[in-house]
């Protein structure tokens, strides 16, 4: 994977058991062209007018707070031009959510300070953000003026209430492996996706599986993932989907 050196802003990437401790972002994408590419990001300096560097600038400084020297975000990170690198990428993201030292959440509709409540943001109904919240073993949220608002620990009751994934989930992810299929199909079913083949492909990690990518398949790629939960569970709750 590459990571973002969080002094420099340079990318770099490690392999395997050489990969230092690294913080995530998570975050609901804005306006294509408000993101920072993987191209652009080459030469760092010349994306300090896109919108979206704010979020990379966010996570590296917030990283070098908590003493962690590398980061890691979807936008600039992955090279999105390379058909070969988005799939792996979309197969290995549960772990990388999983393995980070920290993942910080950025609700960029929320102002605490406005009396927002930060379960009101959409954060909490696009598709990927749900390997987001349930793969990083520390997770705090932050609001569109990067106030902390919490973490999941503390938060892990409300964040119940508005989810319905269990609290013992939420606090330890490997207990969701422990719950139905239809149990954590349920977790992602109100949620949305700008491509309809993502409402699949973001749930690799929450069952543990891999399928190749092949984005133009629409509802195709719902039909494989269920057909390889088939392959490695007996589980039948998953006909109820």
């Amino acid at each position: 994977m590459r990571l973002i050196d969080v002094e420099t802003r340079a990318l770099r990437t490690f392999y395997g058991e050489n990969t230092p401790d690294y913080a995530i972002l998570s975050h609901k994408w804005g306006k294509e062209h408000e993101e920072v590419t993987f191209a652009q990001f080459q030469t760092p300096d010349n994306c300090l007018n896109i919108p979206g560097f704010k979020k990379i600038d966010f996570l590296c400084q917030e990283a070098a707070k908590n003493g962690i020297g590398w980061a890691w975000m979807d936008t600039c990170a992955i090279d999105k031009s390379s058909s070969s690198e988005v799939g792996e990428a979309i197969n290995s993201m549960f772990t990388w959510y999983k393995n980070s030292k920290i993942c910080y959440a950025h609700l960029s509709d929320v102002d605490i300070k406005a009396g927002d409540n930060f379960l009101d943001s959409q954060w909490w109904t696009r598709s990927w953000t749900l390997q987001e919240l349930m793969a990083p073993r520390t997770l705090q949220f932050f609001d569109t003026n990067w106030t902390l608002i919490g973490d999941k620990a503390s938060l892990a009751k409300e964040i119940s209430e508005k989810t319905g994934i269990h609290e013992v989930c939420l606090r330890d992810s490997k207990e969701m492996f422990f719950k139905s299929v239809a149990q954590r199909m349920s977790w992602a079913s109100l949620r949305e996706a700008t491509r309809v083949e993502d409402l699949a492909y973001s749930l690799l990690g929450i069952f543990h599986v891999n399928i190749p990518l092949q984005y133009g398949e629409g509802k195709g790629a719902f039909i494989r993932l269920q057909q390889e939960i088939m392959r490695t569970t007996n589980d039948q709750s998953l006909f109820a989907w």
